[in-house]
């Protein structure tokens, strides 16, 4: 009952499902993947995509020749498993040239050689039939303030994206292109910290329409912040262009657990969310088996992150569907004509009414919300003990 089909447009990372396991202390514990052999398993696995960094299928300094046979091979692998490549993203983080940022570095070579990744990233894509770019500006950030570079970033992100979305039109891309917002690590501090500040960010481009988010679960925890209602603003400002799906422990390192390892409830409440608003974008599983995991175990943690986005898509609904929860909130909403009357548009003589209005306080005051009742009921129906 809950086997991923590619209808639920589960998606996952080159860099995922082929993490190594290698972290700062530690060298990898696993066998680097052949991009294609990951290809066919994703297919087996019933995932609907596979996404990538540049540097995850072409390693980076390959010659032109080498690189279209690996891109040939790798279409072909696409073709025969069906498995569409729906977003790509240029690896601006790894190179020691991008130490200081890569599209806010200092140096404007480094910003030359950033810009000209993302041009190249974009045209592999273009070759895979992606249609979303992800910016995630990991670099982007600072441990010292003493330069001054807080001043200069903005414009220097801003030239380069307006540059981006001038080139894929110039060339007749269709990219949406999707910010990807992170508090901080592998910098102590990321420009552009959260949901908000890429939000904010978006409307100060020539194109803004041709901008989007790609917020993912584990960065907003890792900040203490409440990733439900970022995906909510972002989907209100209709600005959810992709979505990456993890778990994490507040306050730690970027983890990048299997989705639902650690936040069922908040996990529950996202899935309820994303489903029932209309959102038709991949869900995406930007996340990786733990360092103690073979490769079997890679692929248990693959399975498990849509399994558990499946069950909790069925609790969800059943949430949904049950009457006491129906009746608790048709009362937690319950409206009044005369007191919606007061509210909406601005006009001088419904604020004059609402200046004169006998506002029933002391009802107000005495008002319970019944959410302790509510809130059980979303813990039965999780728990499984309520049909």
């Amino acid at each position: 009952m809950y086997e991923p089909k590619p209808e639920h447009k589960f998606t996952f990372g080159l860099w995922t499902v082929g993490n190594v396991g290698r972290d700062p202390f530690g060298d990898a514990v696993r066998e680097k993947l052949d991009p294609v052999y990951v290809v066919h398993k994703l297919a087996e696995l019933g995932v609907y995509g596979v996404n990538l960094h540049d540097e995850d299928l072409i390693p980076r300094g390959t010659p032109p020749r080498e690189r279209d046979q690996i891109v040939r091979r790798f279409k072909r692998a696409i073709e025969e498993t069906g498995l569409r490549v729906p977003m790509v993203t240029a690896n601006l983080f790894s190179d020691p040239a991008f130490k200081d940022g890569a599209l806010t570095s200092p140096d404007p070579w480094v910003r030359a050689y950033a810009l000209r990744k993302s041009l190249e990233t974009m045209d592999l894509g273009a070759e895979l039939g992606a249609e979303i770019y992800v910016v995630w500006p990991g670099r982007e950030g600072a441990e010292v303030e003493a330069t001054g570079k807080s001043r200069h970033v903005w414009a220097w992100v801003r030239e380069a994206l307006n540059y981006m979305v001038a080139y894929a039109e110039d060339q007749g891309y269709g990219y949406r292109f999707a910010l990807e917002p992170k508090p901080n690590e592998p910098r102590g501090d990321i420009y552009f910290a959260t949901v908000g500040s890429m939000l904010a960010f978006i409307y100060t481009l020539d194109r803004p329409e041709r901008f989007g988010l790609n917020p993912e679960f584990a960065h907003e925890t890792m900040a203490g912040l409440n990733f439900v209602h970022a995906v909510a603003q972002v989907l209100e400002a209709g600005k959810l262009f992709h979505i990456d799906l993890n778990d994490q422990r507040m306050s730690r390192f970027d983890q990048d657990l299997r989705f639902g390892a650690e936040n069922l409830k908040a996990a529950f409440f996202l899935v309820d969310l994303l489903e029932h608003s209309g959102y038709q974008g991949p869900r995406h599983f930007d996340a990786h088996a733990l360092r103690t995991e073979d490769e079997d175990g890679v692929w248990a943690f693959a399975r498990g992150c849509m399994r558990t986005y499946l069950i909790l898509k069925e609790k969800a609904h059943a949430f949904r569907q049950d009457p006491e929860v129906q009746a608790l909130l048709a009362e937690y909403y319950r409206g009044d004509d005369k007191a919606l009357a007061l509210l909406g548009s601005y006009s001088r003589a419904k604020a004059e009414a609402l200046k004169r209005a006998d506002i029933p306080l002391d009802a107000l005051r005495r008002r319970g919300y019944a959410l302790e009742r509510l809130d059980q009921l979303a813990v039965e129906h999780l728990l499984g003990v309520r049909g």
